[in-house]
């Protein structure tokens, strides 16, 4: 436990083994001590800056993406349009391209080299043995350099149980295909796509010495984490101000309500054929996406990390979207040889990927801060795909965005659109930067991304 004493503007309700993250709350005794051994009052409630990557698989319809027009007055093209409500706190980012994720000379297999290149911009060795090698992701190299002051370095979500071995895409490794999070050219980071094991992992921690049976004793007897904690947080509350008390009730109340609905997809996933499905796991795609999402959210909002990945689904994925009418696979669908029918159920698929996207930006953008910000003003967070086009297979003219206001040190709501083939590291270069992680060179980048601010 002596981590979380390292961590002193971390807040926690226990109460019988079990140990629950609060958010940064302004008033409350452990911040006004550490304000006053500091002297620093008004840099102690400035909030931390978050980075997370977004990966969605199979390019997108480009057309249907792509706004008309530059800068600050920009249409919103047809997959963009859930963003309506949030075009201040995004910007469109065109022209970036991933030369590595391109065959040079090893043939096919563009999928799987999208995704091992899309946060290391480095060029997958092409094997399907154990000596997969590509590059540390930017990700992962933030985390080891910033991710001390947190009680996780990183956190890796996604909705696919993935493989570590294997082929799974034209000789390459399974591992490239399922994962975008790599802490060493060979170490991959699989994402969890258990929610309930996720939120365990990250909001509860009991005993040190407590065994599995114990731990299942506990989990069958408590009706609720938070059950076991109300009594600290009542007696928090009496030291808070009025917008710290609302703060804590709007969180415990997120809380429950994540927990409510893993409790409710474990019920339904054990009800459905499948056996091998993990509990917690929700049997549709929208539901386990939003459940990630929240968890992410309540991930950045304790400051149990500040660095997330989430892959939406794995480049190459075939999954169906029956609850939007698409019964085909993804993966087949993006072959579309420009058939109106196809690339229409491909924008379907999009579209729906983008309103999930959206959803968690609103998300955090009525989650407030200490300082009267909110948990987007304070995050940079890019969304996209290695791969233009499906039925291209292209890698450059990349479907990208940025959202978020970087700790003010961004300016978003505009549509910048950069020389063809600009190598999308330049922008990892920039956000490292900003996140206190500054690399002279990474992966193949040529520079810094301007026009980032105006």
């Amino acid at each position: 436990m002596k981590h979380f004493d390292s961590l002193p503007r971390r807040s926690f309700l226990r109460g019988l083994g079990t140990a629950v993250a609060l958010p940064w709350l302004a008033s409350s005794p452990a911040s006004r001590l550490l304000a006053a051994q500091s002297g620093k009052t008004s840099e102690i409630g400035k909030p931390p800056l978050r980075m997370a990557y977004v990966y969605i698989p199979n390019g997108a319809m480009m057309a249907d993406w792509t706004p008309t027009q530059e800068g600050a007055v920009f249409d919103l093209p047809a997959t963009l349009q859930p963003l309506s409500s949030l075009r201040k706190e995004i910007t469109v980012l065109s022209g970036l391209a991933h030369d590595k994720a391109r065959a040079n000379g090893d043939g096919a297999g563009d999928h799987a080299r999208a995704s091992a290149t899309f946060l290391t911009a480095m060029q997958a060795r092409k094997t399907q043995g154990a000596d997969i090698q590509v590059g540390v992701s930017v990700d992962q190299y933030a985390a080891q350099r910033v991710g001390n002051k947190t009680l996780f370095p990183s956190l890796e979500l996604g909705t696919d149980r993935g493989q570590l071995s294997g082929q799974c895409d034209s000789g390459y490794s399974c591992a490239y295909s399922f994962n975008i999070a790599w802490r060493g050219p060979a170490s991959p980071m699989p994402p969890e796509v258990d929610p309930k094991l996720a939120f365990e992992r990250l909001f509860v921690q009991g005993d040190p010495g407590e065994t599995a049976e114990m731990r299942a004793r506990k989990a069958a007897r408590r009706s609720s984490i938070l059950d076991f904690v109300l009594e600290d947080a009542k007696r928090l509350q009496s030291s808070l101000g009025l917008n710290d008390q609302r703060k804590l009730d709007e969180y415990i109340s997120a809380v429950r309500d994540v927990e409510r609905r893993i409790a409710l997809s474990d019920k339904v996933g054990r009800e459905l054929p499948d056996e091998t499905r993990p509990q917690g796991v929700p049997a549709r795609f929208e539901e386990h996406a939003k459940l990630m999402f929240d968890i992410m959210t309540l991930a950045f909002r304790t400051d149990n990390t500040r660095i997330g990945t989430f892959v939406m689904a794995h480049d190459g994925s075939n999954r169906p979207y029956p609850d939007i009418g698409v019964k085909e696979g993804h993966h087949d669908l993006s072959h579309h040889e420009h058939k109106p029918e196809k690339k229409n159920k491909i924008a379907k698929i999009n579209l729906l990927h983008m309103q999930l996207f959206a959803a968690w930006l609103k998300q955090l953008k009525e989650t407030q801060e200490a300082d009267g910000s909110n948990l987007l003003d304070n995050s940079m967070i890019v969304y996209g795909s290695a791969i233009e086009d499906g039925n291209s297979h292209a890698h450059h003219d990349l479907p990208v965005l940025l959202a978020g206001g970087g700790g003010g040190t961004l300016s978003s709501g505009r549509h910048l659109r950069y020389p063809k083939n600009t190598p999308m590291a330049n922008l990892f270069l920039s956000l490292l930067d900003r996140m206190g992680a500054p690399a002279e060179r990474f992966g193949d980048s040529t520079g810094r991304l301007d026009r980032l601010t105006v």
